[in-house]
């Protein structure tokens, strides 16, 4: 699986057409249009269930029903697909820090090693999908770059 664009809208132009709905909804509640309020409403909430925010140095993982529709990686307000579920993945420089560990030199002395694990995710689609937590997956690696 790789990242690929998910669709997404500037959040703030879907801000201004949910608030034109629901002044739609509050005008035709004068006039008793049920028809118009009903959908109208339900315009305006399923507008704003579809804003997300994507903070700097973070991607937004868009499922849909279990279907993986794209990331956003650009911050800011955006509209994206409605009802859809949405993982933050940070794409900030980490660290990991392993266990000391004594092992013996060649001559039989002993010597604690450790290991500094420094990554950054790449692909937000594979950290989500093809990872199960990131710490274990450094922890384990960790363990390996010990041992040999």
């Amino acid at each position: 699986m790789q990242e690929r664009k998910a669709w997404k809208v500037n959040g703030f132009l879907a801000i201004s057409l949910a608030v034109a709905c629901i002044g739609a909804t509050v005008y035709y509640s004068i006039h008793l249009n049920v028809g118009i309020i009903l959908a109208s409403s339900l315009l305006a909430l399923i507008i704003f269930s579809s804003l997300t925010i994507v903070q700097p140095n973070q991607a937004r993982v868009i499922v849909f029903f279990g279907r993986y529709l794209g990331s956003i990686r650009d911050n800011g307000l955006w509209m994206t697909v409605p009802l859809s579920a949405r993982s933050v993945v940070s794409l900030r420089v980490s660290n990991f820090n392993s266990k000391t560990l004594k092992v013996n030199d060649v001559e039989g002395n002993p010597v604690e090693i450790a290991a500094v694990v420094v990554f950054r995710v790449i692909d937000s689609a594979k950290a989500i999908f093809d990872v199960p937590t990131m710490n274990n997956l450094w922890r384990y690696k960790a363990r390996l770059l010990c041992v040999m």
